[in-house]
Formats: structure tokens, sequence, C-alpha cells
């Protein structure tokens, strides 16, 4: 059995202010530069707390299938450690419902929740196969012809060539035994539409307009379930748009934070 939680490699930056501490959980199959843009305009303001996941960037590598439930562990350990006790957690697309398990158990802990790109339903029977093809694909022939293949939905067509370069070198170097991990637990992934309506802090609900993998219709659906949520659209960006229009993305993740930060 894998030993859990694991010791991640995280980004730990800025220094502890009055300001809630930023906690940043990346995507499918990334690691924590794709939170650069991010990193660099908030530090400046709040300690903000990076992790590559396990089984990504230089995180260990776990054999089988990696629950949500040990990401969130993993990520509760990093805190305990790091002595950050609550904050303001940010997920996009797997990170994202790795955030909604977060809260799911340790609610308390969290004083805002941002969920960008992501939805919160179960897969779907003919998803769950596909998922796990997928991860036998990448065990068998590792990440080049994926990631060749998805670019171009990761981020719009009209990106900035230095950010897709940035996405495909995150994709390439990813470990494939830590995505053909995550994709079977993203094929078993329980459902987080209850949790979603209990849950007590401010959201805020970020999306791509031109978002293929997760439109903006599912964002529609998560704000109108979430009890005190705010939706936002970033115009001419895709899945990533922390990355595709990061000036844009801060603006309006600037905004909540000082939302929270007033609410304490």
């Amino acid at each position: 059995m894998t030993p859990f939680p694991v010791f991640l490699a995280y980004e730990d930056k800025g220094a502890d202010h009055a300001m809630a501490p930023l906690v940043l959980v990346h995507g499918h199959p990334f690691d924590r530069t794709m939170w650069a843009p991010q990193i660099e305009t908030f530090a400046t303001e709040r300690r903000v707390i990076a992790p590559d996941l396990r089984g990504y960037g230089a995180s260990p590598r776990t054999s089988g299938v990696t629950g949500f439930a040990q990401f969130a562990e993993d990520i509760e350990a990093l805190l305990d450690e790091v002595k950050v006790e609550t904050f303001v957690l940010v997920g996009l697309s797997m990170g994202g419902q790795i955030a909604m398990d977060c809260y799911r158990q340790f609610p308390d802990r969290i004083r805002g929740l941002v969920l960008a790109d992501t939805f919160p339903a179960a897969e779907t029977p003919e998803g769950a196969k596909a998922r796990n093809a997928m991860a036998d694909r990448l065990l068998r022939e590792g990440m080049r012809g994926y990631a060749d293949e998805v670019l171009e939905k990761m981020v719009a067509p009209y990106a900035d060539a230095r950010v897709k370069e940035h996405v495909h070198r995150m994709m390439t170097t990813a470990p494939p035994e830590g995505a053909a991990a995550a994709l079977r637990a993203r094929a078993a992934r329980p459902d987080y539409r209850d949790l979603l309506t209990r849950v007590t802090v401010p959201a805020l609900v970020v999306v791509g307009a031109d978002d293929a993998y997760t439109p903006v219709a599912d964002a529609e659906d998560m704000h109108a379930v979430l009890p005190d949520s705010t939706l936002r659209v970033i115009e001419g960006a895709a899945h990533m748009p922390n990355l595709e229009r990061a000036e844009a993305f801060n603006r309006v993740l600037g905004e909540f934070l000082a939302r929270v930060d007033g609410r304490s």
C-alpha cells in the first residue's frame, strides 16, 4: 500500500502578512510552474505556496491510483509543515477538483475558495473508460504524443507562443507514471456537487471563454449552487486563463482576495 501523505516539493514565496496566504493547486499534467504569473504578482503582498502534486514535478512518484483524498491529505500535511493554518485555496482543472476535496476534508482552514476551469460532477462510465485507456497509453508511449494532440485545447490556438511553449514543456516533462495515476483517480473521483451547496466561505468561479474542456456552462452551474460565489469569464482564453490572460486572471483573483481579506 502506498504510504500517505507524502512530502511535496513546493514553492513558498512572500512573507506572512495580515492578508490570507494563497495556496495554488495545479492541474493535469502540469506542475507548480503553471502558477508563475500568480506567484510573481501576489507574493509581493502575501505568502504564496504552490506545491507539485504527488507524481508531478519534483514531488515523489507513487505507483497505482492516487485518490483525490490522498492529493488533499498531501496538501494538508505540507501546510502543517510550513505552518500555514488558514488560507485561500485556488485550484484549476483537476486542481479545482482536488481543492473541492480539500474543502470536504478540512473546511475550517479554508477562508476562500477559487475554482478555475473545473467541474464538480463524477466521471461518466464512458469518461472513466477513456481516462483509464489514456493512462495505459501514457505508460506505454510517454507524454509527447498526448501533449502534441491536446496543446491547442489546453490553451487557445491563438495563445501567445511563449505560453504554448511553457504548457507543452510542462506536459512533455510530466512523469507518465504520475499522470497515469492521476487519470485513474479522475476516473474514480467522487461527485462534489452536493458539497458545493454547503460551502460557507466566499467562492470565485473563473473560466476561459473558449474553454472546450470545462465550458462556461459548467462554471455557471457551479456559480448557481455555491451559496456565496462570484463568476468571472476571462475573454481570449481557453482552459488555462491564468497563463493565457494572466493580467486579467490576476485582476479578478486580486479583487476576490481583497474581499476575503476584508472579511477577516
